[in-house]
């Protein structure tokens, strides 16, 4: 059975949700595995902990409530609800309406009871909206900025993503090559994707995209380039993926672990948005950047 030590911090705890997170990243690897789950849980849902119980909470994660104490114990506090006010205080800080948009969902969900194929389709759309809105809260523009210089500065884009990313990466082929960016996807078929990653160099760039069960070959990959010094642009689902260790720009895009399905409408979002910037960038119009149709440009 896993024990807390009140004083594992030695001395006070991180008293604000930034000092926790911090914390958490320097003491995952040691975490054992149900407190890698709770630590996962806590950077990828930080609108539902102040809002659920401690037990919702557990059970969503698939631990019993005495860990999520345990745990907060052995980073400091007294208990888990320590952790829950410093979820609260971040939510009273954010942008006007947030919280009260955050609430407004959870209770929407909590209380459905429609089980047809409609009510699916309005679970999924409800959390998609959720998830596109958090990117507006959560992405901070300054890693957006550094990713659309990075994207623009590129000799060549290579793009790897496999299992349920591959629709993201495929996308951003299809419209970096639209506006004339070079471009390569490491494509798992063949068995060449990583040999063919070796030959990138300095110059390039790798655009990532993995979520949790990460792909074994893309996190290796995006490994091999950060110790080569090429640098990364990654998509993952919290700021502990595997991804995040060697990426120079990472965008964590929480995943809604409730739902039937996990959706690709917010990282796809946010790649759309990273190429449509580059695009600007490229094209010296920040006002009204064009990603030509197919049908465009082979009527050229």
């Amino acid at each position: 059975m896993e024990t807390g030590h009140p004083n594992a911090c030695n001395g006070m705890p991180p008293a604000d949700y930034e000092g926790l997170i911090t914390l958490i990243h320097d003491r995952y690897e040691q975490m054992s595995r149900n407190y890698q789950a709770i630590a996962v849980y806590l950077t990828q849902n930080p609108n539902d902990i102040p809002v659920r119980s401690v037990s919702a909470i557990a059970e969503t994660i698939g631990v019993h409530a005495s860990s999520l104490v345990r745990f907060a114990q052995s980073l400091g506090y007294s208990g888990f609800k320590e952790i829950q006010i410093l979820y609260q205080k971040r939510l009273e800080t954010a942008a006007p309406g947030f919280s009260a948009r955050v609430r407004a969902l959870r209770e929407g969900m909590r209380h459905r009871d429609d089980f047809s194929e409609t009510g699916f389709l309005h679970e999924l759309v409800v959390q998609d909206i959720a998830s596109l809105e958090g990117l507006l809260d959560d992405i901070p523009a300054e890693d957006l900025a550094h990713a659309v210089q990075l994207m623009k500065d590129a000799e060549t884009i290579y793009l790897v993503g496999q299992n349920r990313s591959a629709p993201v990466v495929t996308l951003v082929r299809y419209l970096l090559t639209m506006i004339g960016k070079r471009c390569v996807l490491l494509d798992s078929s063949g068995g060449l994707a990583t040999h063919i990653a070796r030959t990138m160099t300095p110059d390039d760039l790798l655009f990532s995209v993995s979520f949790r069960y990460y792909a074994t070959e893309v996190v290796s990959i995006v490994d091999e380039a950060h110790e080569a010094g090429i640098p990364v642009v990654a998509i993952s689902d919290t700021t502990l993926s595997p991804l995040a260790n060697s990426a120079t720009v990472i965008f964590p895009v929480p995943e809604h672990r409730q739902s039937v399905a996990r959706s690709l409408a917010a990282p796809i979002c946010l790649a759309q948005a990273l190429v449509v910037a580059t695009a600007a960038q490229l094209q010296k119009n920040e006002k009204d950047p064009r990603i030509p149709w197919v049908t465009e440009a082979s009527n050229r």
